[in-house]
């Protein structure tokens, strides 16, 4: 048996965690980790969130964009996070989202049929365990804009101007007292993108890293766009066939001759 630890548990020991402070104090519960892994699945959950709405029928455009700060930026054309009053927690339903955990349409029946994810914590942990982050939705003909610090609101919903796009605009930096690594790597992201791609046809996700440049100035970047598993298998099937193409060849320059028959099946 453990040692006895010579402290008094009562009912003054348990803790109430109120809002996000339980996501800042335990982050490994909600995201996997603080390092690479979590880091990049801060992304993952806003870009799952443009999934979802394109997954809806409203959304097939997603931007990705490593900042020159190392912060990111995501922007899909969907509907746009609903900013109207909220009733049962009295403020804007984009404030409910971006600050509540287990908030957001996934959970009713009528906004979405599919989802890639119905935990709910997704956007909201994102802010918690960010040092800053601006929402802005693209909504109504209006722009609206929220931004936060550690997850605390710093002003109220705003109109910022006028537009004549839809969707919804994320930008955040991970808090670097909380991750043990806080640089993006542009081919993790490159990889999670050309699979969400891959897995939904018809969305258009392009990748952009400020941070590199060519000569003329131009920022890297990469546009996924497919037709679904369909062209992820035709992808596969051609790299297999190069790879026994470079088999045969390699054979046959060690044999002298002509390589043998390589049979291969997808």
């Amino acid at each position: 048996m453990a040692t006895k630890v010579n402290n008094v548990y009562d009912a003054s020991s348990i803790s109430i965690l109120e809002g996000l402070e339980a996501v800042r104090k335990r982050p490994a519960m909600y995201i996997g980790d603080i390092s690479i892994k979590g880091l990049h699945h801060l992304v993952y959950e806003i870009v799952d969130n443009s999934i979802d709405e394109a997954l809806a029928g409203y959304c097939d455009h997603i931007e990705v964009t490593i900042n020159e700060d190392n912060s990111i930026t995501v922007q899909d054309n969907g509907r746009g996070i609903p900013v109207d009053y909220h009733e049962k927690e009295k403020k804007s339903a984009l404030e409910v989202v971006m600050t509540v955990l287990h908030a957001g349409g996934k959970f009713d029946k009528g906004s979405y049929k599919v989802s890639g994810g119905l935990h709910g914590v997704g956007v909201s942990c994102v802010n918690a365990l960010s040092t800053h982050m601006t929402t802005q939705v693209f909504r109504n003909g209006k722009i609206y804009q929220q931004e936060y610090s550690c997850g605390h609101p710093l002003y109220s919903v705003k109109e910022v101007g006028t537009t004549d796009i839809t969707g919804t605009r994320q930008q955040f930096w991970p808090d670097d007292t909380i991750f043990t690594e806080t640089v993006y790597n542009y081919d993790i992201l490159a990889t999670r993108m050309r699979e969400l791609a891959y897995l939904n046809a018809g969305i258009k996700i392009s990748l952009t890293d400020l941070r590199v440049k060519d000569e003329e100035g131009n920022a890297k970047k990469e546009i996924f766009y497919s037709e679904g598993i369909c062209a992820l298998r035709r992808l596969l099937t051609r790299a297999l066939h190069e790879r026994c193409n470079l088999h045969q060849h390699r054979e046959a320059r060690h044999t002298g001759g002509s390589s043998h028959h390589v049979q291969h099946f997808l």
